[in-house]
């Protein structure tokens, strides 16, 4: 795991996840997501770990995929796609509660791991949603974990739109469990992690195996499928020019 893209702490029986690449609003490039997997990897294999709070250091939780990384490399693009689509399972099939802690911007892959996770915390001011039509891209990896938080006809609607919403908008429709005042973000975030490892281990371990069970998270064909689809796009010609026309207005 590399430690200095993802940090890994336990305190009282709360580990929490940090993705740690500030400077680029914590997006996702192939070495976080591997290293956001080995982490995964390490909680699921410590018995002692009660609850998982996964969170972004700086500004933003996450600002989506780094595309611009690999944007004459489609293969590297799809391979992120597909470790991606294996970093929000493995998180999704852990046998204890896990919580999103999202300040700032939660985006496209940023926002697939929000609403993975069992509850999601922000607050009114977040950035959070999924532009991926408007760069040309499809949303098809992050769109079974929507379907499974928000319903399929407003996740058909929100992934079709494209765009973002604020944190207030975003707790309405159902993305974020919870919104509070960013000041009480840490607070808000510890105080239910805390509550969480009150539950008994072998309860809550069976509660969410089912829970998976009766929503298909389990359903390793439908998220393969996802990422192939994501992967092929992401590949072509439309999706291609208009990600250069978007890293080249930003100079």
């Amino acid at each position: 795991m590399s430690e200095s893209l993802v940090r890994h702490e336990i305190l009282d029986g709360v580990a929490t996840i940090t993705m740690n690449r500030p400077e680029a609003r914590n997006a996702l490039s192939l070495p976080l997501i591997r290293a956001m997997g080995d982490a995964v990897r390490t909680v699921a294999a410590d018995s002692s770990v009660r609850v998982l709070v996964v969170a972004g250091e700086g500004k933003a939780f996450c600002a989506g995929m780094d595309l611009k990384a690999v944007m004459d490399d489609p293969v590297a693009m799809g391979d992120m796609l597909r470790e991606l689509s294996r970093v929000t399972r493995s998180i999704r099939r852990l046998p204890i509660p896990t919580i999103a802690r999202v300040q700032g911007a939660a985006v496209g892959g940023g926002c697939g791991l929000m609403v993975v996770c069992d509850f999601a915390i922000t607050h009114p001011e977040a950035k959070v949603g999924y532009p991926e039509v408007d760069l040309g891209v499809c949303p098809a990896v992050v769109a079974p974990w929507l379907i499974r938080r928000i319903g399929a006809g407003r996740a058909r609607a929100m992934l079709l739109a494209g765009g973002t919403l604020s944190g207030d908008e975003g707790h309405r429709l159902g993305l974020a469990t919870h919104c509070v005042p960013l000041d009480d973000l840490a607070a808000t975030t510890s105080a239910l992690a805390k509550r969480l490892t009150q539950g008994g281990p072998i309860a809550l371990a069976a509660t969410k195996r089912w829970l998976n069970e009766l929503d298909g998270s389990n359903d390793d064909t439908v998220l393969d499928r996802a990422a192939e689809i994501s992967a092929d796009v992401i590949a072509g010609d439309e999706a291609q020019q208009r990600l250069r026309a978007v890293f080249a207005g930003r100079g």
